[in-house]
């Protein structure tokens, strides 16, 4: 299985995110360049998660993102699913007749891909933030406003 870099970029995004002091936010231009990625394409990952609920958006010269709710909140499938979609990984292209309604095929990859969202939901994005080094971290304080 293999996820876009939007998903890498934006699961990174967010543990920086989640390091922002309550009543600030940080700006899409700082979190591009510890990323090392272009700001107008961190924009178009950064309106998903908004899109999603998962951060708000501070419009103006100030403004910036932080998150909805707590780090403890944000599952790294939240993220997954605003980034990807929810769509199956795998779809059966083959029709089994009416004694199968459902490939067996099908049945095992949904019974993998339902252990891998139970394992991602577990994750939480502030288990992953806590452990950023202390040079990550005074950097994201730092570029709060």
């Amino acid at each position: 299985m293999k996820f876009t870099k939007a998903t890498n970029y934006a699961l990174h995004t967010m543990m920086y995110i989640a390091l922002v002091p309550a009543g600030k936010v940080i700006g899409v231009k700082p979190l591009a360049d510890m990323l090392q990625v272009s700001p107008t394409y961190l924009s178009k990952i950064l309106t998903r998660l908004v899109k999603a609920g998962i951060i708000v958006s501070t419009p103006g010269v100030h403004g910036g993102y932080k998150l909805s709710k707590s780090g403890k909140e944000v599952s790294f499938l939240d993220v997954i699913h605003a980034v990807e979609g929810t769509a199956s990984l795998f779809q059966c292209e083959f029709e089994h007749g009416e004694a199968s309604p459902l490939c067996l095929i099908q049945q095992e990859m949904n019974e993998a891909e339902k252990k891998m969202e139970d394992h991602l939901q577990s994750k939480k994005i502030s288990d992953f933030s806590e452990k950023l080094g202390d040079s990550m971290k005074d950097l994201v304080l730092r570029e709060a406003k």
